[in-house]
């Protein structure tokens, strides 16, 4: 069977995952996640982060990924599993009477419960960093659709050197050792890797499941573009999709967008008047070949030497940082 059909397969039968909603942080994922949300057929669940991982380090699977009890308590003392509102004995419920059950099966009949709970059929997975791991995602699950966000990097520099996450953190620190000196050619080069490998493994699946949506023409034209997301996902459009923050937004100074719950709003970020020269020239330097690829118009066509220069070094000192913790991860 194609993949087309496979993907086409996923929505008559409701299997789960039904579509992982994916981009670099900083795209405006959960905007997009709200709309998808608000449509009466799809529920989407807050970030999980451990989807992949689990299976891929062994947490409570065998090597031929199947589920043990280990699971369970990790699961259960993970920081984002309460977000799910799953208890301890729905999940003992899904383990059977002991025949064997695969990891991918345990979290289709985990997102089957959410979906239960919200009153809906098919149920999807809003994760920004899963976009790195699209091959991953879709061996366990071969007939899940992905919905790649794309937003101008120069807009998610905007968003990344601002971002604060639950832990007081940006989480570029870690990985990327030249935030602290040079947070726009770092926050480049973390865009494009993103955007790239979402490109690289989701157009091997093909369009029947994988599609990319850009951030612009989202809230630009909201309507059209919600109509061909739900062509792709195989459901009618609906427009509460477009009304999803009907009786949320809140009215109070300070407030981002996000926590104000504010309707599809364009201009939230916008480079050309926000973003100083010297850091669009860094920017462009380091990633100036994507922005081409995707359309995107450059403000610094020709970055001097100089920038291009100190772009390959900060891309250097990162690619060893990477290089290092794979090695150290192969090790252990």
């Amino acid at each position: 069977m194609g993949k087309e059909a496979r993907g086409a397969e996923s929505a008559d039968r409701g299997t789960n995952p039904f579509v992982f909603l994916v981009g670099c942080p900083r795209s405006g994922t959960t905007l997009l996640r709200r709309i998808v949300d608000a449509h009466p057929q799809i529920a989407v669940t807050p970030e999980t982060h451990w989807l992949p991982r689990f299976c891929t380090k062994g947490v409570g699977c065998t090597p031929e990924g199947l589920v043990t009890p280990a699971l369970l308590p990790r699961l259960l003392g993970h920081g984002r599993f309460p977000d799910l509102g799953v208890g301890r004995a729905e999940l003992e419920r899904l383990l059977g009477d002991g025949e064997p059950v695969t990891y991918a099966q345990f979290v289709g009949g985990l997102f089957d419960l959410y979906g239960r709970a919200q009153g809906k059929r098919l149920v999807g997975d809003k994760t920004p960093g899963y976009v790195r791991k699209i091959r991953t995602l879709h061996a366990l699950w071969p007939a899940s659709r992905f919905v790649h966000l794309i937003r101008d990097g120069r807009d998610v520099c905007l968003s990344a050197r601002t971002w604060k996450r639950r832990d007081g953190t940006t989480g570029l620190e870690a990985d990327y050792p030249t935030w602290a000196d040079e947070p726009v050619i770092t926050a480049a080069l973390w865009w494009a890797d993103h955007v790239r490998r979402g490109r690289r493994w989701g157009r091997k699946l093909g369009p029947g499941l994988y599609c990319e949506v850009r951030y612009e023409a989202l809230v630009a034209r909201p309507a059209e573009e919600c109509a061909r997301l739900c062509a792709f996902l195989g459901v009618g459009f609906d427009e509460r999709m477009l009304r999803f923050h009907e009786g949320r937004t809140v009215a109070a100074p300070g407030l981002s967008a996000k926590d104000a719950w504010l309707p599809i709003t364009p201009g939230l970020r916008d480079w050309r008047t926000q973003m100083p020269a010297s850091d669009l020239e860094r920017f462009e330097a380091a990633a100036g070949p994507l922005l081409d690829e995707l359309g995107y118009p450059r403000a610094v066509p020709h970055p001097p030497a100089e920038a291009l220069a100190r772009a390959a070094q900060v891309a250097a000192l990162c690619f060893a940082r990477r290089r290092a913790r794979t090695s150290a991860g192969s090790q252990t």
